[in-house]
């Protein structure tokens, strides 16, 4: 059998060529995310130790329990990797003796010992009678499996502080394949709150001056990747009573041409018939929501009245001399690659005509640039007319999903909770438990890179 230090070192060489072939093929949001994977690993704080001592105690203990099992884990696919190699070998050669004796697997603290200096490997194992053929297949399985072990180990956790309404925080560990609404269960564990379905994460941009809250199905440590390692931005867990607005009140957006008396006075039977017209058919209907918008335009101070579009697949306008027929409609932004963000004082930092204001951008953006789209409304209204209809333009029925769930998951813990503090002798009123301090298509076209949309016929500089 070849020398093992040679052996390991030719592995190492060729897995260094692979990587370095892949890296010149990789998109350069790939490559900045794999960087800010290794550097963002601490979110929120100043350093990693810092993140681990505001741990609670059960926090800690279980992820040094997950990283144990892990070991663990990784030592039992080892061993039996190598078994399987040998009783396979055995019995194509037809030794069924106990000479053929095989070393222990590798540990991962022996093969990062490994990859530093060749002095720490374990002592040569005795060669078998067959040739050494098993045993190099064996330790190359061994090498493959610890490699993609230490690989995951690098993002698989997260420390995340969050802040709370009333200015405390709290640190949790998040794991990578966690989910918001997995978070937000954890926090109801931890702040005792009301379980109510309008509780939120939400991520804000001070530089930006933006908030945007992270819808449930979201994972997420993914968005937080983005942050840069000076970030300044905050996760903040509190109640947001619009979150699920389209799904309680979905005459809001579908008739929203309707006079506000009509509006009000619809029953619920009309709401939950809206609701199956429009997400139980066939295809999502997104509302046909249009209207005049002011826009920034690109590196300037001004803002322009257009009148924007939306569909399913993103948002529209309407060229000089056209109509607003399909045809016609020029694409202004597709909704796939953007989020969509509320924003804080445009009036005074951009000279917006109103401070109801809303960019949409890339979630990898985090500072001023020419690729945000800057729109502005007349009021509070047409804000969440716009800003409600563009989450479900954009994530579909699984935005209905998340209300569903989280109506259903609200009201079962309601129900236990009423159940477990009604006394023995005679019912009363169940204790409601809050946070402490909280307060409660079809085809069209791709936009230009960089464009203005001129004004559509009929409106002047002054409507």
């Amino acid at each position: 059998m070849d020398d093992i230090d040679s052996m390991f070192t030719d592995l190492l060489g060729e897995m260094d060529l692979l990587t370095q072939s892949l890296g010149y093929e990789m998109e350069p949001s790939e490559m900045s995310s794999s960087s800010q994977r290794e550097n963002n690993f601490s979110i929120g704080l100043t350093d990693l130790n810092e993140s681990l001592n505001e741990l609670e105690d059960h926090d800690l203990d279980a992820l040094m329990a997950d990283l144990g099992s892990d070991l663990s884990e990784t030592g039992e696919k080892l061993n039996a990797t190598e078994t399987g190699h040998v009783h396979t070998q055995q019995h194509k050669s037809g030794y069924s003796t106990q000479q053929q004796n095989v070393r222990a697997p590798i540990s991962l603290s022996q093969m990062s010992s490994l990859a530093s200096s060749s002095s720490s490997l374990p002592p040569e194992p005795p060669k078998p009678l067959p040739p050494g053929e098993a045993e190099a297949q064996a330790k190359t399985d061994k090498i493959k499996l610890a490699l993609e072990k230490l690989k995951e180990a690098k993002v698989k956790k997260m420390v995340v502080k969050v802040m709370m309404s009333d200015g405390s925080s709290k640190t949790l560990m998040v794991d990578e394949r966690q989910t918001v609404r997995d978070v937000l269960d954890n926090l109801f564990e931890k702040t005792h709150c009301d379980f109510g379905m309008d509780w939120s994460l939400c991520e804000t941009n001070p530089e930006l001056q933006t908030e945007r809250g992270f819808e449930d199905h979201e994972y997420l440590v993914e968005p937080l990747f983005a942050w840069t390692r000076d970030s300044k931005n905050q996760i903040i867990f509190l109640l947001r009573p619009n979150k699920y607005l389209f799904f309680k009140d979905p005459q809001i957006f579908y008739l929203w041409k309707k006079d506000q008396k009509s509006i009000n006075e619809i029953k619920e039977r009309h709401k939950e018939l809206l609701l199956k017209e429009n997400f139980d058919g066939p295809s999502l209907i997104v509302p046909d929501l249009e209207g005049l918008l002011y826009l920034r335009e690109d590196g300037k101070k001004s803002w322009k009245r257009r009148y924007f579009l939306l569909r399913a697949s993103g948002i529209y306008y309407v060229p000089k001399g056209k109509t607003k027929t399909s045809r016609d409609l020029a694409c202004f932004i597709q909704l796939d690659k953007v989020n969509i963000y509320t924003t804080t004082d445009y009036k005074q930092k951009y000279k917006a005509p109103s401070d109801f204001c809303f960019i949409l951008k890339h979630p990898q953006i985090q500072k001023e640039s020419q690729y945000i789209r800057f729109l502005c409304c007349d009021d509070e209204h047409t804000l969440s007319l716009w800003v409600n209809s563009i989450r479900v333009a954009k994530y579909g029925a699984t935005l209905y999903k998340n209300y569903q769930m989280a109506v259903r998951r609200a009201s079962t813990i309601s129900s236990t909770l009423h159940l477990t503090s009604l006394p023995a002798s005679s019912p009363s009123t169940p204790t409601v438990h809050r946070a402490n301090g909280h307060t409660p298509q079809e085809d069209l076209p791709e936009p230009p890179p960089d464009f203005i949309p001129p004004p559509p016929p009929g409106w002047g500089s002054g409507v």
